[in-house]
């Protein structure tokens, strides 16, 4: 494979990976916290800090994706482009 294959492949399939894993952990962390609260209703606040503070953490790392996503996409060669370099 040539160079804009593979980089074709990594901005296609890097950024819905991401997301759907940041969703899975997302969807963990939230799980989690809401038992915690269900098991220590005095400790709400405290879980309730760390569960919005860990959400944002896993939040950037989804916009850090995307920034790298379109850094990328942007050295993606036109389809017309790609296939006269090819055919040369």
């Amino acid at each position: 494979m040539d160079y804009p294959s593979i980089l074709a492949l990594v901005v296609g399939f890097g950024l819905p990976l991401a997301v759907a894993f940041a969703a899975l952990a997302q969807g963990n962390a939230a799980s989690t916290a809401m038992e915690g609260i269900a098991r220590q209703p005095e400790a709400a606040g405290d879980i309730r800090g760390a569960l919005i503070l860990s959400l944002a953490l896993i939040e950037s790392l989804v916009i850090y994706v995307l920034l790298s996503f379109l850094l990328l996409f942007g050295r993606l060669p036109g389809v017309m482009e790609y296939i006269q370099s090819a055919g040369q």
